[in-house]
């Protein structure tokens, strides 16, 4: 394209009409090709953008419009398909589907209860014009009786009454009674009726429909040229605004494609052609059609052209008549454009445009001095980003040296604490060496694991050490027990949340209670999707003023600031942040009987078997 339009830049310039001429006159020249060509193209596809979007806006206008209407039908026939099946499950009617003969029935005088219940159900809708049933060779009943314009067993004679399917469900179609003076248009819904003794087809039920209720529809739709028509799957009018169709087989020369797809959008052939919207309802089996004449649907367009059309002619009048003018205009500001240009070439940012105009041009000038402060800051940006960039990598290496330092003495207390277990055990010091070996155990568990989640069975392991360092403090003053079902050692629990609990236990019961105390953690289910980690002690228990302030403290209280109870608060609120808002500590203490935190978490890993009570018990102390 570049080079294309090159090349016609280059052959006018080259022609003796524009060789000489000043660059005014060029610029005219060229502009004014640029205006045309464009105009021409916006003005043609605007045209067609215009005649293709009231095409689809009427598509979408009576998509819209016919969806209710599709949709209102399904169910007000649905209902009377309803209908027919509560008069074919009747009582009565079973009883007279067990009967074969015509004595039968008539020494049973069942005949004036089925008419008794058919006339009950027409008289219950005033858009029910009658009812008629048909029990091959044994009798027909029609709601009309005597008033009918054609005996019941004439129906039998209808194209569509060999066509009702023989599973049960029903037909519908169109069709017009002849009375002696007026067709009355009605839809019929015709089912087949089965013997329950012999399973074969003994007859039909039939409803006819009147158009009321789809007359008060159609009203609402078919406005001045637009209207819309049904059709059955055979092509028969199912309704039509023009009653004398209602019942026949179309003649529209699209019947074909209009009936084998779902939905669609087509120009008839008609020699007068109408823009046709159709839709299938497979609910019914019936194709909703609505009609517009396409000349009136393109008077819209050709209105919309004509305007587009002297927009074009007046826009190129008024682009002749200005364009000399624009032309010189342009001239100045481009070359001093030129000159402020020269000055960035050279690194002198502080040049500024004075901008005169907001045409064309200004904007451009408005362009470059907005480009020329943007240079200027990225230049500075550029400078402190990599000045930024130094200082974090310095920080970085900083950093990088202090967890290296971190990490050093951990390791050399780790290796130190090895070193005293050797000469402990050297002079059966047995009691020294384990608990050398304890407190190495906790060291390499806070370096080796740095996740915020572990396994229960990790931290149960954890807070044995912990519990087997504090009995050489205490000695028999307190003992311990762990009741853990095994389905439950390999669920998730927040690091060091047990043993601040624990240390809790030890602080307060063993100091408000001279008899030994005994901690208890246990677990068991709550819910499906959760279960209660419980640390008990057998201590001196709170006071309820107390109790009810550590509740408040766990929801309210700022760690920040520093006060008791900061453990317990600190380990609630991990939970939370780590699992939700569900999750997290409860505590219940009676004075003199002893504290109990339940813990409730979250059971994402637990297996299906509950069962399997092999606890992880352990006593120690007096």
């Amino acid at each position: 394209m570049d080079r294309f339009t090159k090349k016609i830049a280059s052959l006018l310039n080259r022609s003796r009409f524009l060789r000489n001429q000043p660059l005014s006159w060029k610029l005219f020249v060229f502009s004014s090709i640029l205006i045309v060509i464009p105009m021409l193209v916006v003005g043609i596809l605007s045209y067609k953008q215009s005649a293709d979007s009231l095409e689809q806006q009427a598509i979408l206008n009576n998509r819209q419009a016919i969806e209710p209407i599709e949709t209102h039908l399904e169910y007000y026939v649905r209902d009377f398909e309803s209908s027919s099946l509560k008069i074919i499950n009747h009582p009565d009617m079973q009883r007279l589907l067990h009967m074969r003969t015509v004595e039968e029935v008539e020494q049973s005088r069942i005949r004036y209860e089925i008419q008794d219940l058919i006339r009950a159900e027409m008289y219950s809708r005033p858009d029910i014009s009658h009812i008629t049933l048909i029990l091959d060779n044994i009798l027909a009943i029609d709601t009309l009786e005597l008033r009918s314009p054609y005996p019941a067993s004439q129906l039998r004679d209808e194209y569509w009454y060999v066509s009702a399917p023989h599973n049960g469900l029903p037909i519908i179609i169109s069709r017009s009674i002849d009375w002696k003076d007026h067709k009355e248009p009605v839809i019929t819904l015709a089912r087949r009726i089965q013997s329950p003794t012999t399973l074969q087809m003994a007859g039909m039920l039939i409803f006819d429909i009147n158009f009321r209720r789809l007359r008060e529809v159609s009203e609402a739709f078919n406005t001045g040229e637009r209207y819309f028509y049904i059709l059955d799957a055979g092509g028969h009018y199912i309704y039509h605004p023009d009653a004398n169709k209602i019942g026949q087989k179309t003649e529209k020369p699209d019947k074909d494609i209009i009936l084998s797809q779902k939905n669609g959008t087509l120009v008839s052939s008609d020699p007068e052609p109408d823009f046709l919207t159709y839709s299938f309802s497979p609910n019914l089996g019936w194709t909703f059609v609505t009609s517009i004449p396409y000349a009136e649907l393109r008077k819209e367009a050709g209105r919309i052209g004509q305007a587009i059309s002297w927009t074009v002619v007046l826009s190129l009048a008024a682009a002749y008549i200005l364009g000399m003018a624009f032309a010189s205009a342009i001239i100045s500001p481009i070359r001093q454009l030129q000159q402020f240009m020269r000055k960035i070439e050279v690194g002198d940012f502080s040049a500024k445009i004075q901008v005169d105009s907001n045409d064309e041009i200004g904007q451009l000038s408005q362009g470059f001095n907005k480009m020329v402060m943007r240079l200027s800051d990225l230049m500075e940006e550029i400078y402190f980003s990599r000045l930024r960039e130094t200082e974090a990598s310095l920080r970085q290496k900083e950093m990088e040296i202090k967890v290296l330092q971190s990490q050093i003495n951990p390791h050399f207390l780790c290796n130190a604490l090895e070193t005293i277990r050797g000469m402990a055990l050297e002079q059966n010091r047995e009691d020294i060496a384990t608990m050398a070996a304890s407190l190495g155990a906790l060291l390499r568990y806070n370096l080796r694991n740095t996740a915020p989640v572990v396994l229960l069975r990790e931290e149960l392991n954890f807070c044995r050490v912990y519990l087997q360092i504090q009995q050489f403090r205490f000695e028999s003053s307190f003992s311990y027990t762990m009741n853990i079902p095994e389905w439950a050692l390999d669920l998730p629990i927040v690091k060091f949340s047990l043993q601040p609990l624990v240390e809790n236990c030890l602080l307060h019961s063993l100091q408000s209670n001279g008899h030994p105390t005994l901690i208890e953690i246990t677990a068991g289910r709550k819910t499906v999707n959760s279960f209660l980690v419980t640390v008990s002690d057998t201590g001196a228990g709170m006071p309820q003023p107390v109790l009810e302030k550590l509740r408040q403290d766990l929801t309210e209280k700022d760690i920040l600031a520093g006060g008791d109870n900061l453990g317990i608060i600190n380990v609630h609120r991990r939970i939370i942040h780590l699992f939700g808002p569900e999750y997290g500590i409860q505590v219940e203490s009676r004075l003199g009987q002893g504290t109990q935190v339940f813990i409730t978490l979250p059971a994402t890993l637990a297996h299906n078997a509950t069962g399997g009570h092999e606890n992880e018990s352990h006593s120690a102390g007096g």
